[in-house]
C-alpha cells in the first residue's frame, strides 16, 4: 500500500513566518565540548562581553548548550550564531567556517536521538569589533516539545576558513518557525513518479514527468507523461502519455519556450538501440510533436532548460559524466539553435573534469547585454567549498567562467532560476535532500554577479517527506500569474508523488 505523505509549501510573501519567540543562548549558556576553547571577556570601551574564543588554527574546538523544551507546536527551527572578530586585520577579504551539530533530547532515548550532522557554513568577515550573524540552519525540522542539544564548532581545517586569528562567539539564537502551507498533488498513482518539468503556455501550466518502478533511468517501462492545470496548479487534467518507446527509459530533463511561445521539453532516452535525446513541442500540453533528435558528442547525461538569446536563438546547457570518482572524463557546454529548436549546434566549454569539478544540472537566465547567469549543482560533498557553482558569460555564451558560491546547504541539489528583469532580482530554488526542504535564495543580480559568495541566506518554501534522500528533489520552477510554481517529487523507494508548490515572489 502506498504511503501518503504530507507535503507543505509557502504561499506568503515570506516563505516562512517566525512562529514563536526566539530562544537566545548567551556565551555563558555554553560549555566546552571538544578541544580547548576559552571563555574570555572582550572589552570595547566601557563595554565588557563574555565570548567563546575559537581558534583560527587549532582544529576540533567546539562548545555545546541545551535549549529549554521547544514549543508543543514547533516543527522547525532556524539556528544562527552571533560572532565578532576583534583583531585589527579582520576584513571582508577573509572568510571563516562554522558548523552546528544538533540533536534532540528525549526520555529513554540516546542523546543523538534524531541527530543529523551539520554542514559547514562559510561567510565573509565583518570589520573588527562588528557583530555579524551567521545562519547555520535556515530551516531544520524538529520534533515538538523536546529540547535541542546544539554543538557549535569552528572549522579552521576547512579550505574556506582563511582567517587564522581567533573569533569570538557571543551567542546563538534558535527561532521556532511556522510550517509552509500544503502543496498540490500533480500525480500520485502507484509507481516512481519523478523528475518533473513545469512550463507555462498562455493561461495554463504544463507539468511533465516520467514514471517507472524505481529510481532508474533506463527501464523500458519508464515513460513520459503530462498533465495541465488552468487554475494555477490546484487541479490537474487527465494524464497524457507522450513518449513511450518500450526499448528506452524516457526521463524529463529540461523545458522552455520557443520563439512562438510554444513549450519545449527535452526527454532523455536511455536504452536500445542507442541512447539519445528527443525534443518535444506542445502548445496545449495535450498534443506533443517531436521536433529534434540531435546526434551529440560528447553524449550528454542531461540537457537542461531552454532559454532565449538575442536574434531568435535558443540555448541549453549540457553536461556529460559517468559520475565515477577520480576519473577526469566529465565535460559541459552549450547547445544553440537558430531555427527554433529544429537543429542544434554543440560546443564544449570545459572537458577533462573530475566529478567534484563538474557543474551539473545547470539552470541559466539571460540578463541582457550578452550576460548569462547560471547556477549548477555539485556532485561533491564535505568541505564548505563543496557548494553550488556559479557560471557566467558576458558574450552570449561563447565563453564562460566557473566559480563556487556560498550556497552550501545542498545535497545533489538541482537549482532552478527565475529572473525578474524589471527588479533586477534572481530567485534560486533548490531541494536540500536529506533535510527534506525546498529552499530559495533571493538576490540582486548585480550583487552576486560580481561576488558569488554574496548569495543571501536561504529560506524554506516547501517540504517533502521522502524515505531516502534521492527519493525526492529536482525542483523546476516557472513564473506564472504573479506567483512562482515549483514542481518536485517526494516519496519512497518504489512510490513517489509529483507536487507543485506555489509561492509569492
Amino acid at each position: 500500500m502506498k504511503m501518503k505523505m504530507i507535503v507543505y509549501c509557502a504561499v506568503a510573501a515570506c516563505a516562512v513566518a517566525y512562529g514563536g519567540a526566539p530562544i537566545r543562548l548567551s556565551a555563558t549558556d555554553f560549555v566546552r565540548a571538544t578541544g580547548n576553547p576559552s571563555l574570555v571577556t572582550w572589552a570595547k570601551g566601557s563595554v565588557y562581553v563574555p565570548v567563546w574564543s575559537l581558534s583560527g588554527r587549532t582544529e576540533g574546538q567546539s562548545i555545546a548548550a541545551l535549549t529549554p523544551p521547544l514549543p508543543a507546536d514547533c516543527t522547525a527551527v532556524r539556528v544562527a550564531i552571533q560572532v565578532v572578530n576583534e583583531d585589527a586585520s579582520a576584513t571582508n577579504s577573509f572568510t571563516d567556517v562554522y558548523c552546528a551539530h544538533i540533536a534532540q533530547v528525549a526520555d529513554g532515548q540516546p542523546l543523538n536521538f534524531g541527530a543529523v550532522g551539520g554542514k559547514p557554513v562559510r561567510t565573509r568577515l565583518s570589520a573588527p569589533g562588528k557583530v555579524r550573524t551567521v545562519v547555520l540552519e535556515s530551516y531544520r525540522k524538529v520534533k515538538p516539545g523536546l529540547p535541542l542539544s546544539i554543538r557549535i564548532q569552528r572549522e579552521p581545517d576547512d579550505s574556506g576558513d582563511t582567517f587564522v586569528k581567533p573569533a569570538g562567539l557571543l551567542s546563538a539564537t534558535v527561532t521556532p518557525l511556522d510550517p509552509p502551507a500544503p502543496a498540490f498533488v500533480v500525480q500520485d498513482v502507484k509507481g516512481y513518479n519523478s523528475w518533473p518539468m513545469i512550463q507555462s503556455v498562455g493561461d495554463r501550466l504544463i507539468c511533465t514527468y516520467s514514471r517507472g518502478s524505481a529510481h532508474t533511468i533506463n527501464e523500458g517501462a519508464r515513460d513520459a507523461y503530462a498533465r495541465v492545470s488552468t487554475d494555477g496548479g490546484r487541479t490537474w487534467s487527465p494524464e497524457v502519455k507522450f513518449a513511450a518507446d518500450p526499448q528506452v527509459g524516457e526521463v524529463m530533463i529540461g523545458k522552455g519556450v520557443d520563439n512562438d511561445g510554444a513549450a519545449l521539453f527535452w526527454v532523455r532516452c536511455m536504452g536500445r538501440p542507442r541512447a539519445h535525446h528527443d525534443l518535444y513541442r506542445t502548445t496545449d500540453g495535450v498534443a506533443f510533436e517531436k521536433i529534434a533528435e540531435p546526434v551529440l558528442d560528447p553524449f550528454p547525461m542531461q540537457i537542461t532548460d531552454v532559454f532565449k538569446l538575442p536574434g531568435g536563438k535558443l540555448m541549453s546547457l549540457w553536461f556529460a559524466t559517468n559520475y565515477k570518482q577520480g576519473e577526469k572524463s566529465s565535460s559541459w557546454g552549450t547547445l544553440t539553435s537558430v531555427d527554433n529548436g529544429r537543429t542544434w549546434e554543440q560546443k564544449t566549454v570545459e572537458e577533462g573534469l573530475e566529478k567534484g569539478e563538474l557543474p551539473t544540472e545547470q539552470s541559466a537566465v539571460y540578463l541582457g547585454n550578452g550576460r548569462i547567469l547560471a547556477l549548477a549543482r555539485t556532485e561533491d560533498g564535505g568541505a564548505s567549498t563543496a557548494s553550488q557553482f556559479q557560471l557566467a558569460s558576458t558574450d552570449d555564451g561563447a565563453t564562460w567562467t566557473r566559480v563556487r558560491t556560498n550556497i552550501r546547504d545542498v545535497q545533489a541539489s538541482t537549482p532552478s532560476l527565475i529572473y525578474d528583469a524589471e527588479k533586477g532580482i534572481v530567485y534560486n530554488y533548490y531541494y536540500e535532500r536529506g533535510r527534506k526542504v525546498i529552499k530559495r535564495r533571493v538576490a540582486r543580480v548585480d550583487d552576486v554577479w560580481s561576488d558569488p559568495l554574496a548569495w543571501p541566506d536561504g529560506e524554506a518554501v516547501a517540504v517533502g517527506d521522502e524515505e531516502r534522500p534521492h527519493d525526492a528533489g529536482n525542483v523546476n520552477a516557472v513564473a506564472f500569474g504573479g506567483r512562482h510554481c515549483l514542481a518536485y517529487y517526494s516519496g519512497t523507494h518504489a512510490d513517489t508523488t509529483v507536487y507543485v508548490a506555489t509561492v509569492r515572489p
